[in-house]
């Protein structure tokens, strides 16, 4: 994923080593010569002849291994339609998301409410996927549900694998939230209930959200703004935790 800029790097200098680079990232020494191309011209010289190692065994064993791949976590973006599921995965997603999106059309009036003041003109018909590393051991995959009630029946299969689930809710539509929280709760599923923050304001209070939505205090609320990468990756982070921390009393008991 080096390849990929978030939009927080900083463009790195000519001849300076890429601020997404794995070498800025993680640490590693970039070597003594240039990044890219050679570190003088070409000899003329031929290179020395091939000479097979004596005995039967190399004189030296390799050093070190090649680093193991990240670990997959799947997590789920769940919650009622025009919530902003689509946008959250779209802002922390480090590959072009993959959306479903279809137009909304005069068939959808009365069944597809986006509330009153959003500005939504489409919707998901199947899912959204993407996908953020966390660091090199850990890679969360993204899935992201449709929010109309007609496409329920999708619910199942894209929760099944998931460690956690983030649920997104816009506090002034509080109603088309209980759904989403219902089925993670019947699921036994760990999940953190995200409040979207719409223009940068929340019409309730948190306190008043945990209240109305009748979630214990075992469940973490946060808020957040889909729009924001940062944002998004600190509402996910308290997702991780949850599920790791639900997965380590699992296996302690």
């Amino acid at each position: 994923m080096d390849s990929v800029r978030s939009p927080e790097w900083p463009v790195a200098p000519l001849g300076g080593v890429a601020a997404n680079s794995a070498a800025a990232r993680y640490g590693m020494s970039s070597g003594t010569g240039p990044i890219v191309g050679r570190a003088g011209p070409p000899s003329s010289a031929p290179p020395p002849p091939y000479q097979p190692p004596s005995g039967t065994r190399a004189s030296s064993p390799p050093v070190g291994r090649p680093a193991a791949p990240p670990v997959p976590v799947k997590i789920l973006v769940a919650g009622g339609f025009g919530v902003g599921k689509t946008t959250t995965v779209g802002a922390i997603s480090e590959i072009a998301p993959l959306t479903t999106e279809a137009e909304m059309t005069t068939a959808g009036i009365g069944v597809d409410d986006p509330g009153a003041r959003s500005s939504k003109t489409t919707t998901t018909v199947a899912m959204d996927f993407g996908c953020v590393t966390i660091d090199r051991s850990l890679k969360l995959y993204l899935f992201g549900t449709p929010g109309q009630s007609r496409f329920g029946f999708m619910w199942d299969d894209l929760a099944r694998g998931a460690l956690g689930a983030l649920v997104v809710v816009d506090s002034a539509r509080l109603d088309d939230c209980f759904p989403a929280i219902d089925f993670f709760e019947r699921a036994g599923l760990p999940f953190v209930v995200g409040v979207n923050a719409f223009d940068g304001r929340l019409a309730l209070e948190l306190g008043e959200i945990r209240w109305a939505l009748a979630i214990g205090d075992h469940v973490p609320l946060v808020q957040f703004d889909a729009r924001d990468r940062l944002s998004v990756r600190d509402a996910l982070l308290v997702v991780l935790d949850r599920a790791l921390d639900r997965a380590t009393r699992d296996r302690r008991a």
